[in-house]
């Protein structure tokens, strides 16, 4: 018999876990998408599944990349039907805004964390890949690394957030339990945050269950009533601060090297920053917002022009 609070059942520890890799995205990173999945392809082994997520406007531009497996998710599909988006008069309707009563005004970054957390409700594979659509893969990959023995590799750097520094992750990690009705007192100091993680799609749909039973309103409420917050912060204090870990093994190893803020590389540093990928590194983000233009990713990584 499982103990109570777990969402492990005998079943889930027997059979080999299905995985989908899910990526949420937006219009102006499309080519960068592009070239995730030419490189997901290309290298990525053991998933069954690629979702792509997007905002309704979005759906159409993103139907390009579909196949056999690969498929776009409409947010109106995941989302309640009460959070609208609009375009925003105060950045002269260059950004997106959503609305509701129900929660604050939130932007495209954390409604693309909402969407990570609702797939788990509609998709039918055991295991979520998340992925973010600036990243590409240069080597081989094989999702079936993020599950051993029936459980579910949760990332996790131990102790980072009692350092200096890291204020903004100790905010998310307090939002985090306050949504998940941890007391106050019980303080994690671990980090979760990193790209190219996985997540038990059932723990995921147990947490948004316990968010619900906690405060008695949507769990997308919840989330969004408080504007900073972090998707890997709530699941991996839910997993280890709720749960006790059950489902999950702990792993601090970073799989995709990130150039994460400052100015676009130039073709050497660029090339430097391949070459000095750690050995468990398959893959490279660089953030969308530093502007490095995906033709000369292209490149320099010998992917070809589109």
């Amino acid at each position: 018999m499982n103990s109570p609070g777990t969402d492990v059942t005998p079943e889930a520890t027997l059979k080999a876990p299905t995985a989908a890799v899910v990526t949420a995205s937006y219009a102006p990173d499309f080519e960068r998408c592009r070239l995730l999945c030419e490189t997901l392809d290309r290298h990525v082994s053991g998933f069954a599944h690629h979702y792509i997520l997007v905002e309704r406007r979005d759906v159409a531009l993103f139907r390009q990349l579909e196949d056999g497996r690969r498929s776009v998710v409409d947010e109106r599909d995941l989302l309640p039907s009460w959070l609208h988006a609009f375009d925003d008069p105060l950045s002269l309707f260059r950004r997106r805004i959503w609305l509701s009563l129900r929660t604050q005004p939130l932007r495209g970054w954390h409604v693309q964390q909402l969407r990570r957390i609702a797939i788990a409700a509609h998709a039918a594979e055991d295991v979520l890949v998340y992925v973010d659509s600036d990243v590409a893969f240069l080597k081989p990959f094989d999702c079936a690394t993020f599950s051993r023995d029936g459980k579910v590799r949760l990332f996790r750097r131990d102790g980072v957030l009692s350092s200096a520094g890291h204020d903004e992750h100790r905010v998310w990690s307090r939002n985090a339990g306050d949504t998940l009705g941890i007391d106050a007192s019980r303080v994690s100091t671990h980090d979760y945050i990193s790209t190219l993680i996985a997540w038990r799609r059932e723990t995921v749909n147990a947490m948004c269950a316990g968010i619900e039973k906690t405060h008695g309103r949507d769990w997308v409420a919840v989330i969004g009533s408080a504007r900073q917050f972090s998707e890997c912060m709530i699941y991996g204090r839910y997993v280890d601060d709720v749960i006790g870990g059950a489902g999950h093994f702990h792993g601090a190893e970073e799989f995709c090297r990130v150039h994460w803020n400052g100015q676009p590389l130039s073709d050497d540093a660029f090339r430097h920053f391949v070459a000095t990928m750690a050995p468990e590194q398959v893959a490279i983000g660089m953030q969308s917002f530093i502007g490095t233009d995906v033709g000369r990713i292209r490149r320099l990584i010998g992917q070809g022009a589109r």
